[in-house]
C-alpha cells in the first residue's frame, strides 16, 4: 500500500511538472464530463416529463375489448365494454389503483349555428380527467363539469376549436354525431370550459362532454375502453401483468405501447445524446493523449535512464498511466461539481424550453442529478486518459536504451 502511495505520488509530481498543460488538459477533461453529466440529466429529465404525460394522458393500463386495438371499428362501440361498471369496481378493490376512468370515444360535427366543425369527442367525468391528467389538461376559461351535473349537458372544448367557434363559458351549441344503430342525433349543449391539452392539433378538435349524455346521445350503454391509474407508475408491469394473468376476456394495453411520440422522442435523444457523448469522449482522449505524448517526447531521455537502471517497458507505460488516471480523476471532480452547480441553479431559475415539434407549449429546463449517469461519465473519462496515457507511451518504452538515452 505505501509503495503504490509512492507511485502515486511520484505520478502527481510528474503532472506538475508543466502545470499550465496540465491544467489545460484537466479542464477539458472537467468540462467532457460535466457536458455528459448534465446532457444525460437533461435527457432523464425529458424522459421523466414525458413518461408522466403519456401516463396521466393513457393511464397507466388501458383495458379494452379484446379486438378494440387490434380492428377498425366499422360501426361506433362495435367494440365498446359492456358492463363496464362491474370491471371498473374489480379493478377498484385493488390497493394499487387510484382511480379507473371510463371513456367513450366519438366523433361528429358542433355547431354554433352558423358555422360547423369536426370534432373528436370523448366522453368523461371532466372533474376526474382534470384531477387524473393534472398540468397536462389546462383549464383556460370557466370550469369543469362533473359527472351527473343536472340540467343541459355540459362540454369542455379545446382552445383552437373554441376560438374558431368563436365560443367561450355559456355559449350554446349544438353536437351531431352518428349512434350504433346508424342513424343522425343530435344534442344541444352549453359549454363549460375551454382546455388546453398542449398540442394544437388536438385543441383543433377536442371535445369532452358528460359520458352519460354521449351514451344517450349515442344510444348505447357501452365505454369505449376504461383508464385505470395507479399510485405510482413504476407499478405498471407488475399490475399489469396481474391483471393479464386474472383476466383474459379483455386486453390490457400499456400506457408506453400507446405513446408513440414518447418513443419516437426518446428514440431521437438517444442518438443525439449518444453522438455528442461519442464527441466529448473523442475530445477528451485527443486532448489527454496530446498532453502526454508531449511528456513523452520531453522525457525520452529520463525513459532510457529508468531503463538503464533496470525498469521494465510496463512499469515506464504504468507511471504515465498513473499520470493519465490522475488527470482523469481531477477532471471528473471539478466536472461533478459544475455538473451539480448547473443542477442547482436550474432549480432556482424558471428557464423555459421552447415548445418540441407538435406542441404549443414549452417546459422548464430541468437536469436531473442522477448518480449512476455520474459513475459511468466519471469512469468513462478516467478510462478515457488511462488509455490515452498508454496509447502514446507503449511506443518509447518499446525503444532500446541506446536509443532512448541518445534522443535529442
Amino acid at each position: 500500500m505505501k509503495a503504490q502511495l509512492e507511485l502515486l505520488r511520484f505520478a502527481w509530481r510528474n503532472v506538475l511538472r508543466n502545470r499550465r498543460r496540465s491544467l489545460a488538459t484537466v479542464i477539458i477533461a472537467a468540462l467532457g464530463a460535466a457536458a455528459i453529466m448534465i446532457a444525460g440529466g437533461f435527457a432523464l429529465y425529458t424522459y421523466d416529463a414525458l413518461r408522466e404525460g403519456a401516463a396521466r394522458e393513457f393511464g397507466h393500463f388501458t383495458v379494452a375489448h379484446r379486438e378494440f386495438f387490434q380492428r377498425d371499428e366499422e360501426t361506433p362501440l362495435q367494440y365498446g365494454l359492456e358492463n363496464y361498471r362491474k370491471l371498473s369496481a374489480a379493478l377498484e378493490k385493488d390497493q394499487r389503483v387510484t382511480r379507473v376512468l371510463p371513456r367513450l370515444n366519438f366523433s361528429g360535427l358542433i355547431s354554433n349555428g352558423d358555422k360547423s366543425m369536426v370534432f373528436l369527442g370523448m366522453g368523461a367525468d371532466a372533474r376526474a380527467e382534470g384531477a387524473a391528467r393534472g398540468v397536462f389538461l389546462k383549464l383556460l376559461e370557466g370550469s369543469l363539469f362533473g359527472g351527473d351535473e343536472p340540467g343541459a349537458p355540459r362540454v369542455l372544448l379545446g382552445s383552437a376549436l373554441a376560438k374558431s367557434l368563436n365560443a367561450h363559458p355559456g355559449t350554446p351549441l349544438t353536437l351531431l354525431t352518428t349512434t350504433v344503430e346508424g342513424s343522425m342525433n343530435a344534442v344541444d349543449v352549453e359549454v363549460s370550459g375551454i382546455v388546453s391539452t398542449g398540442w394544437p392539433e388536438i385543441d383543433k378538435r377536442l371535445v369532452y362532454a358528460p359520458l352519460p349524455a354521449v351514451q344517450k346521445l349515442l344510444l348505447t350503454d357501452k365505454v369505449s375502453a376504461l383508464a385505470v391509474y395507479l399510485e405510482d407508475t413504476a407499478m405498471t408491469p407488475a399490475a399489469l401483468a396481474d391483471w393479464q394473468a386474472r383476466d383474459s376476456i379483455h386486453t390490457f394495453k400499456p400506457w408506453w405501447e400507446q405513446a408513440f411520440y414518447y418513443q419516437s422522442v426518446r428514440a431521437l435523444y438517444n442518438r443525439i445524446f449518444g453522438l455528442l457523448g461519442i464527441i466529448i469522449a473523442v475530445l477528451v482522449f485527443f486532448s489527454v493523449a496530446n498532453t502526454l505524448s508531449m511528456a513523452v517526447v520531453e522525457r525520452t531521455r529520463e525513459i532510457g535512464t529508468l531503463r538503464a537502471l533496470g525498469a521494465l517497458p510496463g512499469e515506464i507505460v504504468a507511471g504515465f498511466a498513473r499520470e493519465g488516471g490522475l488527470i482523469g480523476v481531477l477532471g471528473v471532480v471539478i466536472g461533478m461539481a459544475l455538473a451539480g452547480l448547473t443542477t442547482a441553479l436550474l432549480l432556482g431559475l424558471d428557464v423555459q424550453m421552447p415548445p418540441p415539434p407538435g406542441r404549443s407549449e414549452g417546459y422548464p429546463l430541468k437536469v436531473y442529478a442522477d448518480p449512476t449517469i455520474y459513475a459511468v461519465a466519471a469512469s468513462v473519462i478516467v478510462v478515457l486518459c488511462i488509455v490515452a496515457a498508454w496509447f502514446v507511451s507503449r511506443k518509447a518504452s518499446r525503444k532500446t536504451i541506446v536509443e532512448a538515452l541518445g534522443h535529442v
